[in-house]
């Protein structure tokens, strides 16, 4: 019935919001946001309805999570970074319909899920940096997942994408894209240090590492990918342990995938983590 149209691994970056912002540092993450234009006009030109987030900064201690709410609107100012984004504000529709779908097809394939849609719960910065430049005009509603999952493993966030691939095509009239929002390595340069890293990765390992994993995407080498991803998710302080690419490319057919990843925005690196945008074609 429904369509997967799009699936992109993406940056949310808060330099980017500081980027736009007067003073030293206007216009240093403008690739990253026109990767992000770039995404939403390719949603556009697809037909996209609704933007599904697997957010890395929605944390969750037990199980899995989905913020579905019929609207949110706000000012968002990040309690993590609040010199880099504050007084945001955002205005999103939600699309409850479709989170309670992909609840229900999750917790029948033994991930047990939860919906939201009568909740105060508003979204994370996750999803509110790439919404801020990918949905200006609101044309796409959101979904928001829980992937900052802090007591899961990996293969069940593998099902879970698959889950959601087979809520979209079974159960869902309409035109959905996947985004898992999250880095490459995660370790945040030191405190005391970190302007010095503003643009740059923590350590030789780490980069050196993304950018042999940014080879395999866009080889399609995706069952060495998988097969490293656990070690990857560790050793490199994967953000929210990369259940969201976990999740994207359980969506996509994990080790069997045979897309090559189109690299939108290339690698770069941001307060010590490594950041891109890839679109993984369908």
């Amino acid at each position: 019935m429904g369509k997967l149209a799009l699936a992109a691994k993406i940056t949310h970056v808060p330099s980017m919001y500081l980027s736009e912002q007067d003073g030293p540092h206007k216009g240093c993450r403008q690739a990253a946001i026109d990767g992000h234009r770039e995404i939403a006009r390719r949603c556009r030109a697809l037909g996209v309805d609704t933007i599904v987030v697997f957010d890395t900064h929605w944390l969750v201690n037990s199980g899995y999570h989905i913020n579905c709410a019929p609207r949110w609107e706000g000012i968002y100012t990040s309690n993590e970074l609040p010199h880099f984004i504050k007084n945001l504000p955002y205005a999103y529709d939600g699309n409850p319909q479709l989170g309670k779908t992909i609840a229900a097809a999750a917790t029948n394939a033994g991930v047990h899920t939860r919906a939201h849609d009568d909740t105060s719960l508003g979204l994370e910065y996750g999803a509110l940096v790439p919404m801020r430049y990918m949905n200006e005009d609101k044309r796409f509603r959101i979904v928001s997942v829980s992937a900052l999952c802090m007591a899961h493993n990996l293969p069940d966030s593998v099902a879970f994408g698959r889950a959601v691939r087979r809520a979209i095509e079974d159960d869902y009239d309409g035109t959905v894209a996947i985004f898992a929002s999250g880095s490459l390595s995660h370790r945040f340069a030191q405190n005391g240090v970190s302007e010095q890293f503003l643009h740059k990765v923590w350590d030789p390992f780490l980069e050196t590492t993304d950018r042999h994993v940014v080879e395999l995407w866009k080889n399609g080498d995706w069952k060495a990918f998988c097969g490293m991803l656990p070690e990857y998710a560790t050793k490199c302080h994967g953000e929210g342990f990369m259940h969201d690419t976990a999740m994207l490319l359980g969506a996509l057919g994990w080790d069997k995938y045979e897309g090559r990843a189109e690299i939108v925005t290339p690698y770069f690196g941001s307060s010590g983590t490594g950041q891109l945008n890839a679109i993984l074609p369908v």
